[in-house]
């Protein structure tokens, strides 16, 4: 039996060129309106310094500055 020929319209034409994704729509940051080029600050639509203000770290969360305690130094 003979397989019939494709209906014209049903199958994909190929391509000329290479197939490039779409293009990235441009997200903005919700707080102060620049560009957001992260995966998670165009998840969250907030740029880091942004989320940093909205959303600063608990107090059972290690910073960067932290207080040491040391010994006086002699002759003070």
């Amino acid at each position: 039996m003979e397989s019939p020929e494709p209906l014209p319209g049903l199958t994909p034409e190929p391509t000329a060129g290479p197939l490039r994704p779409a293009p990235r729509r441009p997200v903005r940051c919700a707080l102060c309106g620049r560009p957001l080029t992260g995966e998670e600050s165009r998840r969250t639509g907030l740029g880091p310094a942004c989320d940093a203000k909205l959303h600063p770290p608990g107090p059972g969360i290690r910073t960067w500055r932290h207080d040491v305690d040391q010994d006086p130094l002699p002759g003070t």
